[in-house]
């Protein structure tokens, strides 16, 4: 169990332990959800959102035969200047 104070501002100090669990570093943004049993929940939010567009893109990369970094790059190099893979 972690515990944090609220300072006069309504900020609070993530416990270090809590930011490592989440992947937390500076500058990242938090997201605090109610669950419909009332219980509050923090995740990342920049981990959610990486999460929810790998979730939305599934399969979508063997469909355009990409598998690898490299894959990738040609894709990369054929957007930018137009060169086939």
């Amino acid at each position: 169990m972690n515990l944090a104070k609220i300072s006069s501002n309504g900020q609070i100090t993530v416990p270090a332990e809590i930011r490592r669990l989440l992947g937390l570093k500076s500058g990242d943004k938090i997201l605090f959800y109610q669950k419909p049993d009332g219980e509050v929940v923090i995740n990342n939010a920049s981990a959610k959102a990486i999460y929810k567009a790998q979730k939305a893109f599934e399969g979508i990369a063997e469909q355009m035969g990409v598998y690898n970094e490299g894959d990738v790059q040609s894709l990369v190099d054929e957007v930018r200047y137009g060169k086939e893979k």
